[in-house]
């Protein structure tokens, strides 16, 4: 226990004396082992957590890049206030909280104050801020009529205050505009009453119900309809203007033109998945109904009347005046809607007028108008009344299969015995195509079988064997690695000339020996094998050697090598 103890005070010195280290913000290398040594015991908890500056522990598992404080909040001691976050304040101004509009402050001054509106005298803004009539002359020079200050206020409006469009609107400036038009009614009722009373009639009674309407009284004969409106009588001042004779029947009734039984559009489809209705311009451009014909719909969207009825003419009549107008023309369809009109009408006759006679002239001259009469349907469409299943893998199970597509060339006729075709195999040996089932590179010939590709490969190994060296010293002494020297030069895949050349000394002895001849002779010269050959290598069928190229290229004249001509003097 003791030991224990006295290991726990150690440990809780180093984490004092490695904080203070931490603080300074150097750490040799010794603090910095000692704190590697103490961050393990902690994590092991034989060492007690560091606390921040609440007194509470701090978690020894959180990795570094969190317990660590950033440079511009470090502290110098362990912390986690930089991870949590800071108390939010109550925003002072509600929603309710406004600014008293228009309130001045005190009296007004007498004289014009340096710094004032130069329009009003008020100190609270300036002349282009003020919204006093301009007068002709400010107050900066009148001293006159010096309006008082206004009262400033700062309101600090939160979220919601910010976004109300109706924040700070008293309701009560409402009442002024109801009883300004309800004056407004009760005069005008009053002049129709005196202009009844003016007017002279035998039908009295007609005038009494009138009278009694306009002053708002029921009659069981006159306006008993629930949806007609006590406010009717305005929109017929032009029929019963002053002068003319009062006619009760002819009386007229405006009403709403939308009946009360129709749906709004935004109610067909309450889905909030649905078609996108705008509330500020009451407008839904898709269909809310998408599984509804749109000739069948209710309502199918602004789109669908957008280009219904007249419209296309008018955007293709729009369309006719830009175009018009960019060649040089004198059209507008706003300024002479009639005159575009016209020339629309004589464009498109004449459109179709030229049409026509391009294809009776192109009918006449190359023919072909049996080509442009319409197939019937059912030719296009492929129907038939052949049944046909077919299984999983493509075969077919139940009816007659569908013939396939053929060209008028003969396709899939073997001759000769031949199972496969002319030209399905090739000989890399000899560079010639033949039959892949019997690997015969002569045309029309009759078809072996296996055992003609056994005789194409044993006639392809006796000519790499004929090809090989037939020298008696060459033979005697590498008899097969000679003539697989051979078989590798003449059919590898790599250049003559390429990579690793290996020369057999006695064969190129000889090449040398032909090739200098070649050259004092002129460049014509017989070789060994009774071949022409003219100026350079052999000019028959004859492959070239490793070592006929390299005496070749001994023996070549450089004439791009500026000291072929050079001759010494000797002084």
């Amino acid at each position: 226990m003791a030991s224990a103890s006295s290991t726990f005070l150690h440990l809780e010195h180093l984490g004092c004396v490695l904080t203070q280290g931490i603080a300074t913000g150097k750490l040799s290398r010794e603090e910095y082992r000692r704190q590697k040594d103490l961050d393990a015991a902690r994590k092991a908890g034989t060492a007690p957590a560091a606390l921040d500056e609440e007194g509470k522990p701090i978690n020894p598992h959180i990795p570094q890049y969190i317990s660590q404080a950033p440079w511009y909040l470090d502290t110098g001691a362990p912390s986690l206030s930089h991870q949590r976050r800071p108390a939010q304040e109550e925003p002072t101004s509600k929603l309710d909280n406004w600014y008293d509009r228009g309130v001045k402050a005190g009296p007004a001054a007498k004289k014009y104050r340096k710094g004032a509106c130069e329009n009003c005298g008020a100190m609270t803004h300036k002349r282009q801020d003020c919204l006093e009539r301009p007068r002709k002359r400010g107050a900066k020079f009148t001293n006159k009529d010096i309006q008082a200050d206004d009262v400033v206020q700062e309101v600090a409006a939160g979220y919601d205050a910010k976004r109300d469009r109706w924040n700070g609107y008293d309701p009560a400036e409402h009442k002024k505009v109801y009883e300004e038009y309800a004056a407004i009614e009760t005069a005008r009722q009053k002049i129709r009453e005196e202009e009844i009373d003016n007017q002279t009639t035998t039908d009295l009674a007609a005038v009494r119900k009138v009278a009694k309407a306009g002053r708002g009284e029921k009659d069981p004969d006159f306006g008993s309809s629930d949806e007609e409106d006590t406010d009717e009588d305005k929109y017929a001042d032009a029929a019963d203007a002053v002068g003319q004779k009062l006619d009760t029947k002819t009386r007229i009734t405006v009403r709403n033109l939308r009946i009360r039984e129709d749906t709004a559009k935004y109610l067909i489809n309450l889905d909030p998945d649905s078609a996108y209705y705008d509330p500020k311009t009451r407008s839904m451009r898709d269909a809310p109904l998408k599984n509804v014909p749109a000739e069948d719909a209710r309502f199918a969207g602004d789109n669908f009347h957008r280009y219904s009825g007249e419209a296309p003419e008018v955007q293709n009549l729009q369309l006719f005046a830009w175009q018009a107008a960019a060649r040089g023309n004198d059209i507008h369809l706003n300024a002479n809607p009639t005159m575009g009109e016209r020339l629309h009408q004589e464009f498109k006759q004449k459109k179709e007028e030229l049409k026509g006679l391009n294809k009776v002239s192109i009918l006449d001259r190359y023919g072909g108008e049996e080509y442009l009469q319409s197939v019937p349907k059912e030719l296009l469409q492929g129907q038939t009344e052949n049944y046909v299943e077919y299984s999983r893998t493509g075969q077919v199970i139940k009816g007659k299969e569908r013939a396939k597509t053929k060209s008028k060339y003969p396709e899939d006729v073997y001759v000769n015995n031949h199972t496969t075709i002319w030209g399905s195999w090739y000989d890399t040996s000899t560079g010639s195509w033949g039959f892949a089932c019997c690997h015969s590179t002569v045309h029309l010939s009759y078809c072996a079988g296996k055992v003609g590709i056994e005789a194409a490969k044993a006639s392809i190994a006796q000519s790499l064997l004929s090809t090989a060296p037939t020298s008696k010293s060459a033979s005697e002494a590498q008899p097969t690695s000679g003539s697989q020297g051979r078989v590798e030069q003449n059919f590898s895949k790599k250049r003559i000339g390429e990579g690793d050349v290996k020369l057999d000394q006695e064969r190129f002895a000889q090449a040398l020996e032909e090739a200098k001849k070649r050259k004092l002779n002129g460049g014509d010269t017989d070789d060994r094998r009774g071949k022409k050959q003219r100026g350079g290598l052999e000019s028959s069928a004859h492959e070239v050697t490793e070592e006929e190229l390299e005496a070749y290229r001994m023996t070549r004249r450089m004439t791009e090598d500026p000291m072929a001509n050079y001759v010494d003097d000797g002084d």
